[in-house]
């Protein structure tokens, strides 16, 4: 796999395109997440993977859309914490 295949551009509300790398889409209770990193430096701010939630449009087309609940983002990132933690820094699933 080339590191292209590995690249998600997102658009903002402002119609800016940023560019993040697919670190990992893992599956917890039946749903699947994508687990990104922002392949931009924003200055003085730390590189932070974003988690989103994997769904599908009303064309069936898949798209990737923000967690809007606290206690389902906190669960999915505490999996996938866990998951780095278990494996010695690579995230298993």
């Amino acid at each position: 796999m080339n590191e292209e295949e590995n690249v998600v551009v997102l658009t903002d509300e402002e119609g800016i395109d940023h560019e993040f790398e697919l670190l990992q889409i893992m599956e917890f209770e039946e749903t699947q997440y994508a687990i990104l990193l922002p392949l931009e430096e924003e200055e003085g701010e730390e590189d932070e993977a974003i988690i989103l939630k994997i769904g599908r449009d009303e064309n069936g087309e898949e798209i990737l859309y923000d967690i809007e609940d606290d206690d389902e983002w906190e669960m999915v990132a505490r999996a996938w914490q866990e998951g780095i933690d278990n494996s010695n820094g690579e995230a298993k699933f």
